[in-house]
């Protein structure tokens, strides 16, 4: 990966290599499925994905009665606005994927992309074990391992995105 950088024109742009666009675009078309899933879900008392309760989690976790009715009235407005920002992710990745991909991305697709990559790194900290900064999960198998290695390499890549668009001073 090339990190990203500002342009002039405001812009931010980033070039990846077809691998880290292709792990890019499969990340983001699952959270695509998952956005969707959290939202038709009934999460209050059932076991389910603990990534969908980390996607749209408790408002009052004291109060299931209050929480229920929360998410009754946001989830599936929070659910479009999560599966909208990973279709962003996706139209700007584009379908060339066979050789280097450079995206660039305005003020609005940046925080699209600084979204879902939040809600993807969510997700792989919830099926890692990962429930605060300095935990290193739970990696038992090479399927694990290879999840905590793409934690990390969103990590980079999210910090590299906050850092192109912050103002400048």
């Amino acid at each position: 990966m090339i990190p990203f950088r500002r342009r002039r024109d405001g812009t931010v742009s980033a070039r990846f290599r077809p691998d880290e666009a292709r792990l890019l675009l499969s990340l983001a078309e699952e959270a695509v499925e998952l956005a969707r899933a959290s939202a038709a879900e009934d999460l209050d008392g059932a076991p389910g994905d603990p990534a969908l309760r980390r996607l749209l989690p408790d408002a009052y976790p004291d109060d299931p009665e209050a929480s229920a009715e929360f998410r009754r009235f946001t989830a599936a407005g929070l659910a479009e606005r999560k599966e909208a920002g990973a279709r962003t992710v996706i139209e700007t990745l584009g379908d060339a994927l066979d050789g280097p991909v450079t995206v660039s991305l305005d003020a609005a697709q940046a925080t699209a992309w600084l979204r879902t990559i939040t809600d993807i790194r969510l997700v792989l900290a919830a099926r890692l074990g990962i429930h605060q900064d300095g935990d290193e999960g739970e990696i038992h198998d090479q399927d694990s391992a290879m999840q905590r290695a793409v934690y990390d390499w969103l990590a980079a890549v999210q910090e590299f995105l906050v850092l192109a668009v912050r103002p400048r001073r």
